[in-house]
């Protein structure tokens, strides 16, 4: 039986009748055993584990759709560290990464994006931006990787090493990416047909900076909230904190209290107030923005006429509000990063800081009320820090022109990361990379509500990118918009439109369903 079905499945093959799935069925288990021996030509290869797992429970993942890391298929996992040394001050190094093979696989490869400072090997099963399956249950042979260090939460002590800091740079993806590569054809017997990389935060500069200085390694590249230009964000952040020190009220020591500037209410207050002028512009009241660059909202109206109360903010609160939504400023007006857009999550993430709460992290002052921004724009502009800025390098005539497809996708609610720094640099793409309009390879969705990579008390922060991007390329099935759900709005549906157009409500129909929208300027 066992030599019919292989005889079947050789003559389908030679005639081009088989999908990949039903060439690459269960392989025999010995073969996965076999990668532990698998070595690398001008790299030293340590492989740590090669077992077969079977199909069942996996890993649970914050970024991933609820229940996606519940079931995974039964697939080869290999573990190892590539090119291990002794790096300065004699501390340990070496590019730690994690394969995920299929039983079944799909022919694709996907290559699934890091975080924060990285320094850890995730679960290799493809979660972010994939809907209701994760990458590796969908049959993609999945790949992850540390970067190159080990090290938990934002550690940067790694950076004083030169090749541990180009490791996390964009070194460490090219290096796994090629071995993994040749991994997966030595374990299936025949090379991945197509490539793709997703990512969020630090995992969407990975994937702009594979678009940029890898421009042949991947055919399709989701970039989510791209953690791109981090000193000048940081600075953004820095910014917001202190205009709100600057009306806090103080401790007992003298410091300000930052979350207090706003009370719940006032917080409330403004968004209430931002809703009413602007929920409506894409037809429906519904407690979603999806046009955000057209609201035009004004928190001057919201000042009070007589003595402060909870309808009403002081002088000093509106002009806070606004300092911090239009971003940092030189002493002559010129934008250093960019501000906000205004939006529904700007007050909390599902417990997280938003961005008038003033987003607390390493870098953030605690007790500062004013700051220099034209000197700390030269501190920004560190050369080691701008050593992998991807924000200034938009010819991506090579990746384009061999067909790539570029994805962005970001949160309008981000505290982290600006919207609009996105925004910008998916705009600027057009002026290195004409004539062809950017979006006959490119394109960008804006989720209304959503924070950094997800989350959101009134959003829809569930969808499948990772689907419209293999359409795009394998089918030439552009985006006209990807549909998105979220556990904050259960039942609700609402189309993600690309960048500049917005959803917009038809006039009749549900208006919780997506098919009741339409994509308009």
């Amino acid at each position: 039986m066992k030599k019919t079905r292989f005889l079947l499945i050789c003559v389908a093959l030679a005639s081009g009748s088989v999908p990949i799935s039903a060439w690459s069925a269960a392989p025999p288990p010995a073969r996965c055993a076999a990668l532990a021996k698998f070595t690398v030509p001008g790299h030293t290869l340590q492989i740590d584990k090669a077992q077969n797992v079977p199909a069942g429970p996996g890993p649970a993942v914050r970024t991933g759709p609820p229940g996606s890391g519940s079931l995974l298929p039964a697939h080869c996992r290999v573990d190892g560290v590539i090119d291990a040394r002794t790096g300065r001050n004699g501390k340990p190094y070496g590019i730690g990464f994690a394969l995920a093979l299929p039983a079944d696989w799909n022919g694709r490869f996907f290559f699934q994006g890091g975080g924060g400072l990285n320094g850890v090997v995730s679960p290799p099963i493809g979660p972010q931006a994939t809907g209701d399956a994760t990458a590796l249950a969908s049959g993609f042979a999945v790949v992850s990787n540390d970067s190159g260090h080990q090290g938990a939460g934002f550690d940067a002590t790694f950076m004083e090493d030169q090749e541990a800091l180009l490791n996390f740079l964009y070194q460490a993806n090219a290096t796994v990416t090629v071995i993994a590569k040749q991994m997966v054809e030595k374990y299936y017997g025949k090379a991945p047909h197509h490539s793709y990389w997703v990512g969020c935060s630090t995992g969407g500069r990975e994937a702009m900076m594979m678009s940029q200085r890898f421009p042949k390694f991947f055919d399709g590249i989701v970039a989510g909230a791209p953690a791109i230009r981090t000193n000048f964000s940081n600075l953004g952040l820095r910014w917001g904190a202190t205009a709100m020190n600057a009306i806090a009220p103080k401790d007992a020591q003298g410091r300000p209290q930052t979350r207090l500037a706003l009370s719940d209410s006032d917080r409330k207050l403004v968004v209430d107030g931002m809703l009413a002028a602007c929920d409506a512009i894409d037809g429906s009241k519904d407690g979603l923005v999806f046009a955000p660059q057209a609201c035009k909202f004004d928190p001057q109206v919201l000042v009070c006429t007589g003595a402060k109360n909870e309808g009403c903010l002081t002088v000093e609160q509106v002009a806070a509000v606004k300092k911090i939504m239009t971003g940092p400023k030189t002493a002559l007006g010129r934008q250093v990063y960019p501000g906000y857009y205004w939006d529904t999550g700007i007050i909390t993430q599902r417990g997280l800081p938003g961005i008038l709460v003033g987003p607390v992290i390493p870098e953030s002052p605690t007790s500062g009320t004013s700051m220099d921004v034209d000197a700390e724009e030269a501190v920004a502009h560190d050369g080691r820090q701008m050593a992998g800025d991807t924000n200034g390098w938009t010819n991506l005539s090579t990746f384009n022109g061999r067909g790539g497809k570029l994805i962005f996708y970001h949160g309008v609610s981000d505290p982290w990361f600006s919207a609009q720094e996105t925004v910008n640099y998916y705009e600027r793409l057009q002026a290195d990379n004409g004539p062809a309009p950017t979006s006959s390879w490119s394109r960008l969705f804006l989720v209304p509500g959503m924070g950094h990579c997800g989350g959101g008390e009134r959003t829809l922060d569930s969808f499948d990118m990772l689907t419209a991007i293999v359409d795009w390329v394998e089918k030439g099935q552009a985006p006209e918009q990807v549909i998105a759900k979220g556990a904050s709005a259960p039942g609700e549906t609402r189309p993600l439109c690309p960048w500049p157009t917005h959803a917009q409500y038809s006039g009749s129909g549900d208006a919780k369903n997506a098919a009741s929208y339409r994509c308009a300027q």
